[in-house]
């Protein structure tokens, strides 16, 4: 009996052939998965900031003593006149979320006091927080914010804040009036 030790020239061959047919395949697949997993990371970033967006602006709205102003037409605007939810270190500030006209971009203005628009001697941070902005809608009624935020081709973000009361409007006090006594008679 002879005893092989190798393999024939036949088999190498076989064997060479079946692996150039897997392994463009495996690549392929390899290349899918590599795709795939970039897509997801940038939704998963893309998801992270719209979070961490619509969470600041929750805070915002809880944490403000419930002095907001709302305007609606050629720039939607949600402004708290004194919110706790300061990303500056600020004890108390002024925070106005706007949706500009050009790239319908959603930004966050916070400062100390100021007025909008804002004056270029005005310390503000403005700081961008989305983009392609198609809603940005938000209604008080009662104790409850409604906050309705939507980007182009997403799905709207919806949130309500409750507890959330209007200050009372302080009363002027009128000056007292001196009645003049008559005499008796």
């Amino acid at each position: 009996m002879q005893r092989r030790d190798g393999f024939t020239l036949i088999e190498v061959l076989i064997s060479i052939a079946l692996l150039g047919l897997i392994l463009p395949a495996l690549y392929k697949s390899v290349d899918l998965l590599r795709d795939s997993n970039a897509h997801l990371f940038e939704y998963l970033q893309k998801s992270k900031k719209e979070t961490r967006a619509t969470q600041t602006l929750y805070l915002d709205i809880a944490s403000s003593d419930g002095n907001l102003t709302l305007t609606n037409g050629e720039f939607d605007r949600l402004c708290m006149e004194q919110t706790k939810n300061s990303l500056y270190g600020l004890s108390k500030a002024k925070v106005c979320w706007v949706v500009l006209k050009n790239g319908h971009t959603l930004v966050r203005i916070e400062g100390g006091s100021y007025r909008l628009p804002v004056g270029i001697d005005e310390r503000v941070e403005v700081d961008s927080v989305m983009k392609d902005i198609e809603l940005f809608d938000v209604y008080w009624e009662k104790d409850k914010v409604l906050v309705l935020l939507q980007q182009k081709a997403e799905e709207p973000v919806t949130f309500m804040v409750q507890g959330i009361t209007k200050p009372k409007p302080k009363k002027k006090k009128l000056p007292e009036k001196t009645l003049k006594k008559e005499p008796e008679a």
